[in-house]
């Protein structure tokens, strides 16, 4: 693996990320489409060690009868503010967790990075 020239800073591994924080509710309507959007999701770079921003947008049908819980949601994130996984990878790690805890086939899960290095990287992961 290439060596980042510079600085790097200390990160952990994906194994930090705190999936168990994750709740839900009962909801019975599985053709009711949900969406939620933050902003203020940060990883870090396993090149750098150098923080990833995001706008994280969710979107899913509650097919399996259950709802994420938002507070649960939130804390979830942070989880991963000092994990090394690339931009790709946090995509697919968040569309599995959340695909397993609300047993729906239909979510989507699309981060928007801002530029680094002077690319924009939006990464998508399932199908509505």
């Amino acid at each position: 693996m290439p060596v980042a020239e510079g600085m790097t800073f200390p990160f952990d591994g994906p194994e930090k990320i705190r999936s168990d924080f994750l709740e839900t509710f009962d909801f019975d309507s599985p053709n009711q489409y949900i969406q939620t959007e933050t902003d203020e999701f940060s990883a870090v770079c396993p090149f750098s060690g150098l923080p990833d921003y995001a706008n994280l947008k969710i979107e899913y049908y509650p097919e399996g009868g259950k709802c994420v819980e938002l507070k649960s949601l939130k804390y979830y994130m942070i989880s991963f503010r000092n994990v090394g996984l690339y931009q790709e990878g946090v995509t697919k790690r968040i569309y599995d967790d959340l695909k397993k805890l609300l047993h729906t086939k239909r979510i989507r899960i699309t981060t928007v990075y801002l530029p680094r290095g002077g690319f924009h990287t939006t990464c998508i992961e399932g199908e509505l």
